[in-house]
């Protein structure tokens, strides 16, 4: 095993954010994402495949934490609830992807090491 492979806590991912990691919040912050401008509560269900309950609590976490913003106003007399990230909470997911990305890239690393050792057993 090579020091880095056995450096201690090497496959730690810290940077994994408990917060943002929940299924259900990521798929909101990835939507997200995708709308610098925001995204209106329906699209937003719609799009992260929620009920409009489990949209609100898990946008109220978010908010709390600061990485979601929600504004409420009227459209021709229907209240419109738009969601968007902070500027702290774009930095947070970014760094959040980053860390996957560490995470998957490792994991392909392993996986191909894993392969170069069982051909090399199975060629003699």
């Amino acid at each position: 095993m090579t020091s880095e492979a056995n450096a201690t806590g090497r496959f730690e991912y810290a940077g994994l954010d408990r917060l943002l990691h929940e299924r259900a919040r990521l798929g909101i912050l990835a939507s997200l994402a995708a709308y610098p401008l925001g995204a209106k509560f329906n699209d937003l269900k719609r799009l992260c495949g929620l009920t409009d309950g489990n949209l609100s609590r898990h946008l109220s976490v978010l908010q709390e934490a600061g990485v979601v913003e929600i504004a409420k106003d009227f459209d021709r007399r229907r209240p419109r609830t738009t969601c968007r990230l902070t500027a702290a909470g774009r930095e947070r997911f970014a760094a959040y992807v980053n860390q996957l990305e560490q995470v998957v890239e490792d994991a392909a690393r392993a996986a191909a090491r894993a392969r170069r050792r069982r051909e090399a057993v199975a060629n003699g």
